[in-house]
């Protein structure tokens, strides 16, 4: 654990015994003087109040309980349609010696989780999906990917809130408004939410 700052505390998760997402949703029900906490791939930041001393909060750390109600606390649950119409879809297929059907059927069987977000707003790495789904990014980059866009990289999934650069596999598009500046929040996906995907009538 690293001082970030006057006011922040660093947590380095390299080991992966606790994902991101778990701990930060434990420490925002368990530690007192937190303003917020923010998972990334590995990290999590702890913003603190004016009147917390990072000592305390080091010591309420240690004693963080991980039961099963922490783990799924207010975790809600989005289902985004999605038609499997995307450009690379064939070329996962070809990448992961599955059939386009079978791609599609992995990416929608059970839930995926939200790790944190970055990139853009309303972008949320997705985590938690079939294993066989695990793909590089393309070797050479798109100057434009489409709003909508349902994409793998590594072992994430996502949806581009918006028209951007990106070199993730591009499997299908959703209509679902990722980013919305009169929604409270503005992103539909939030760390922690579970996300179920779905094939579009």
């Amino acid at each position: 654990m690293l001082r970030y700052g006057d006011r922040a505390l660093l947590v380095d998760l390299e080991s992966g015994a606790v994902p991101p997402a778990a701990l930060a949703r434990a420490c925002r029900a368990q530690v007192d003087g937190l303003l917020d906490a923010t998972p990334a791939a590995q990290t999590v930041l702890l913003t603190l109040d004016t009147r917390t001393d990072p000592s305390e909060v080091r010591r309420q750390l240690a004693g963080l309980r991980f039961d099963g109600e922490t783990s799924v606390q207010a975790a809600r649950l989005a289902r985004i349609a999605v038609r499997y119409d995307g450009p690379d879809l064939a070329e996962v297929a070809r990448l992961t010696g599955l059939t386009p059907d079978e791609v599609v059927r992995r990416h929608t069987s059970g839930t995926w989780e939200v790790a944190f977000g970055g990139f853009a707003p309303g972008f949320a790495y997705l985590v938690g999906g079939d294993p066989a789904l695990a793909v590089p990014r393309r070797d050479e980059p798109r100057t434009s990917v489409p709003a909508g866009s349902v994409a793998l990289a590594g072992r994430y999934s996502a949806v581009y809130p918006r028209p951007s650069p990106g070199g993730w596999q591009l499997i299908g598009t959703t209509s679902a408004p990722l980013w919305d500046l009169d929604r409270e929040p503005p992103a539909l996906l939030q760390p922690g939410d579970r996300v179920q995907f779905e094939v579009a009538a």
